[in-house]
């Protein structure tokens, strides 16, 4: 699948609050105190993850048994930006990972409850394995990208089939948390990066638009991957 953008333009952007949703029995305290962001730089991000054959262009050995059509996976953080980097040259854009902020408001798309689509997620909705009661409703497995409706604003996969890398360093609250949108690196754990959006083998209370963890940025896992923003 070749890179396709959703663009944001500044008319598009302006003021959210990022973290924890007043009420949420799972919020935790990476996810707070809950903030006020405002966005004003234009970006873009990919309204797919990256597929495994997308990144077979920059690294033809990778996964050569899995489907082109699913998000790549067992990438590390600075494998991910190394794509970006030459994906920039290949591509003309600025391409890079997008930051924690960026990838909250496209995940949101304007609502301000735990999930995009209001207080509870299906098995319809996205790729996820096990129910708040512990059953198995999900596949078990990444799904191809795109499989699962799209966001108000038109994204796909932010809740659920893998998590996603994202620019910043790993801070354990927001405490201090720029304002502007910006990639949050200054006085946090740079060996560490956050993740967002939860995964495949994932409960749906881990696919909250507010959720956050982290891990090492060398680390590869069968359930991270990332997507694409672009300054604009």
């Amino acid at each position: 699948m070749t890179l396709q953008l959703r663009e944001f333009q500044a008319d598009e952007l302006g003021e959210f609050i990022m973290g924890e949703n007043a009420g949420d029995k799972f919020a935790n305290d990476t996810e707070r105190p809950a903030h006020q962001v405002r966005l004003e730089r234009p970006f873009a991000l990919g309204k797919f993850l990256v597929t495994v054959g997308a990144y077979r262009l920059f690294a033809p050995d990778h996964a050569p048994n899995e489907d082109v059509e699913w998000p790549v996976v067992n990438v590390s953080w600075i494998a991910a930006q190394s794509y970006c980097e030459w994906l920039s040259e290949r591509s003309g854009l600025a391409c890079r990972l997008p930051s924690e902020a960026e990838w909250e408001f496209a995940c949101r798309a304007g609502s301000q409850t735990p999930f995009a689509i209001g207080n509870e997620l299906t098995a319809q909705d996205a790729n996820f394995l096990f129910s708040e009661y512990g059953e198995r409703i999900g596949a078990g497995h990444r799904t191809r990208v795109g499989a699962f409706p799209a966001n108000a604003f038109g994204l796909h996969d932010l809740h659920g089939n893998v998590c996603e890398w994202v620019a910043d360093a790993w801070h354990p609250n927001y405490r201090g948390a720029p304002a502007n949108g910006s990639a949050w690196t200054a006085d946090g754990d740079e060996t560490r990066r956050a993740i967002r959006g939860g995964a495949w083998d994932y409960l749906p209370r881990l696919l909250r638009s507010a959720w956050r963890d982290s891990f090492p940025a060398d680390q590869r896992r069968d359930n991270i991957g990332f997507r694409i923003a672009c300054d604009l």
